[in-house]
């Protein structure tokens, strides 16, 4: 039989416990955070954007190994007159690249053909001059895949980079092809070709992350740089996720695609869409574990997010470090601005080399107040590896 004070035990430590915590702010104040699937967006364009119900009938799942077949191609009128290995070197790092900003997640294990292959046309016959249509894409990619066919087992493979020489000034720009379901598609070894990248001059100017950028196409992520140029094409997200500027500062893809990816867990993910107030201790997205990001839902297809940015690994040339601030809309078309950066120094002048939002998260003792929405987001601290910050809905 237990003694008198071995019973009352537990009852002083209970009693003392409140006393203990006096001055410490709790992991989350107010009424409890809501579930993470309350702040899952749907999405509403039928193609790539921000929503969480990507159809992966339609777009390939960014998860495990993706067995990538890469062909180098050269035309009548622009016959090649470098290595294959050469062009390859210049964008193959992206697998890497793309390994550890998925956290592992996701890897491409490309296989080169290192040949090159004659195209049927020239290669000013392609269309990519008038912004090449779907058809039109499908047809070059159809003719890659028909002249490496004799050399390749398609049916190996579970998507197709296609390399054109460097010689072919006319393939301009690289796009991502995705089949349309119901259509005659491209067809090699029994074997449908559902997502390829076509890899055209920029891939010389934008390097090892254009992969990172396009093969998330084929994972349903959509652009997040302006289709409307204007003044400046990056002023929605500026350079923080190679959704949108491919070279900048802080490309890691932004906490919302990381979950939308499933490369977060809900676990990471703190959501409030009921009014309340929570205070979060976030984990720089660099990293792997930890809380990844902190969500206010305002609306049936948007919301605000807050994570934290550090300038190491994939971010380590940023230009400033601290907490992110970016509204989500779901509803809005891919180029459009489906997410848009918050700048925490609009009228401030950028560091030198940088450009506008390269300065954008807030800093300790700053906040953000959307009071039309609701939304106020404050941040508490700063430490090594990310920010506490207090969410709050009202």
């Amino acid at each position: 039989m237990p003694s008198t004070r071995s019973a009352l035990l537990p009852l002083l430590l209970a009693a003392l416990l409140p006393l203990l915590l006096v001055g410490a702010p709790p992991a989350r104040a107010g009424t409890a955070a809501d579930s993470a699937s309350a702040c899952a967006l749907p999405g509403a364009t039928g193609w790539t954007d921000e929503g969480h119900d990507t159809d992966f009938s339609v777009f390939k799942r960014p998860a495990g190994t993706i067995k990538v077949a890469m062909v180098f191609v050269d035309f009548p009128d622009a016959p090649a007159t470098e290595s294959p290995a050469d062009d390859a070197a210049q964008i193959t790092p992206g697998a890497d690249w793309l390994r550890k900003a998925s956290y592992g997640k996701a890897r491409l294990d490309i296989t080169q053909h290192q040949r090159w292959v004659r195209m049927p046309h020239n290669s000013t016959d392609y269309g990519y001059e008038r912004g090449l249509s779907h058809e039109e894409h499908e047809a070059y990619v159809k003719d890659a895949v028909t002249a490496a066919d004799p050399d390749v087992d398609f049916s190996q493979y579970d998507m197709v980079h296609v390399v054109a020489t460097k010689n072919a000034s006319a393939i301009s720009f690289t796009p991502t092809y995705v089949y349309e379901p119901g259509t005659a598609g491209v067809v090699a070894d029994g074997s449908r070709i559902k997502w390829a990248v076509t890899f055209g001059q920029d891939m010389w100017h934008w390097g090892k992350k254009l992969v990172a950028h396009e093969t998330a196409h084929t994972f349903g992520l959509p652009d997040l740089y302006a289709f409307d140029a204007g003044d400046d094409a990056h002023r929605f997200v500026g350079g923080w996720d190679v959704m949108g500027l491919i070279g900048g500062a802080g490309s890691q893809y932004f906490a919302w695609h990381s979950w939308k990816l499933g490369w977060t867990g809900d676990s990471q993910v703190v959501c409030r869409a009921a009014e309340g107030s929570d205070t979060v201790r976030l984990t720089a997205v660099e990293y792997r574990s930890g809380t990844k990001m902190a969500v206010i839902r305002t609306g049936p297809r948007t919301a605000y997010v807050v994570e934290s940015r550090r300038a190491v690994r994939a971010d380590s040339g940023v230009c400033s470090t601290g907490a992110l601030v970016y509204k989500v809309d779901s509803s809005v078309k891919t180029g459009e601005g489906p997410i848009r950066v918050v700048d925490a120094k609009p009228t401030a002048t950028p560091p030198s080399g940088c450009r506008q939002l390269d300065d954008a998260p807030f800093r300790a003792g700053e906040s953000f107040t959307d009071s039309a929405a609701g939304v106020r987001i404050e941040v508490l601290s700063a430490g090594r590896y990310g920010e506490t910050v207090r969410i709050t809905k009202s």
